[in-house]
């Protein structure tokens, strides 16, 4: 059974941004992957790509816009990755990126429901060292569909009845 210490709130260093950025990612001497940031802050990223990674390994990312960044795999379920920046985005980098990417589309608020109600599936059926990674990634990726909906006035999708 998972450890009440494993639900602790977001413990953070900055807050993420909701994006749906293509990146490329390269694990070594493997060729590269293609890759979607999920969310972004000055410290790190999750991205969605099939390509597997260990844990506490070390990949390359790039993203448009942006120096290639080395990162450490922080964790990973699934095609979902949280990677740790070696260096942090400056502030006013990210800031750039941010107002670049003021309002997402349609197509990647559709994304991130997709995103959650994947995440939320497969949390259902993880084990304990994923459930609490997988739970938080549905839930940010949710509220951050709902808020980039609202900002497009996209009223949230009505829930599913299990009737």
């Amino acid at each position: 059974m998972a450890q009440a210490a494993e639900f602790q709130p977001d413990r953070r260093r900055a807050a993420r941004a909701a994006l749906r950025l293509n990146a490329t990612m390269r694990d070594g001497s493997k060729s590269r992957s293609k890759a979607r940031v999920i969310d972004i802050s000055t410290h790190g990223c999750r991205i969605e790509c099939t390509s597997g990674v260990a844990d506490d390994s070390w990949i390359w990312l790039s993203i448009a816009g942006l120096e290639t960044q080395y990162c450490r795999v922080v964790w990973h379920c699934q095609e979902y990755i949280g990677l740790e920046f070696t260096k942090p985005l400056s502030d006013a980098v990210f800031d750039k990126l941010l107002q670049e990417n003021e309002q997402l589309p349609e197509s990647a608020i559709t994304d991130l429901r997709n995103i959650a109600s994947r995440t939320q599936s497969l949390a259902r059926q993880a084990g304990d060292a994923n459930i609490a990674k997988l739970a938080e990634l549905s839930r940010r990726c949710a509220v951050d569909a709902v808020v980039e909906g609202l900002r497009l006035n996209q009223p949230p999708p009505k829930p599913k009845s299990d009737a």
